[in-house]
């Protein structure tokens, strides 16, 4: 059984819904373009993009099974991944107040971000192993592999491309200015969540 149009509008239907439930990944992409530009944005976009569609080459590659003969190597990369989130938690928490200053964030940093983020959540390659099982036929070819990683990279980048360019409109940076005390604490409290439920998590 080879790859078909059906396995991939399958695949991209889950990956769609997952882009576009909330979570760490998206809260990153809108405080970098809403705080820091439309540039900072994109690269932030690109690397939580780049990082989400290594985890499913690693899940194509079967790293699902490696991490299950080397348990400590998930271990590691979840403390590892927990802390960061815990990190910006806390470091979002005590700016809420702070103005945002005029400077740009470099787009080194900011790309930085974007994969830290999503390589701080190992938990999402056991996922992506799990549903590419249930969508896609056994034994791909190296070419279909690529493809499918590559479709999740050009997936994710539209939809990073699209909020930046939509968030970094004048009306909207001046919505996130206004409630930027708020919406940084929702932003710590949650970003804190989901560090904690990965720490914690068996």
């Amino acid at each position: 059984m080879t790859l078909t149009l059906a396995h991939m509008a399958a695949f991209n239907a889950v990956l769609i819904l997952s882009i576009l439930s909330p979570g760490a990944a998206f809260l990153m992409a809108v405080r970098s373009t809403v705080s820091h530009g439309r540039r900072a944005g994109l690269a932030t976009g690109f690397g939580l993009g780049l990082m989400a569609s290594l985890w499913t080459l690693a899940a194509l590659l079967g790293m699902d099974v490696l991490f299950a003969i080397f348990p400590w190597a998930f271990t590691a990369l979840k403390i590892g991944g927990a802390a960061y989130l815990i990190y910006l938690a806390i470091t979002t928490w005590r700016g809420a107040k702070a103005p945002v200053v005029a400077a740009t964030r470099p787009q080194g940093r900011a790309f930085m971000d974007g994969i830290l983020v999503n390589l701080g959540n190992p938990k999402s390659v056991l996922f992506a192993a799990a549903v590419l099982v249930v969508i896609f036929p056994p034994k791909l070819s190296g070419f279909e592999i690529a493809l499918i990683t590559l479709n999740h990279l050009t997936l994710e980048m539209l939809f990073y491309t699209a909020c930046a360019f939509i968030l970094s409109a004048p009306a909207a940076r001046s919505r996130y200015l206004r409630a930027k005390p708020l919406l940084d604490r929702i932003a710590a409290l949650l970003l804190g969540g989901l560090g904690l439920k990965l720490l914690l998590q068996r």
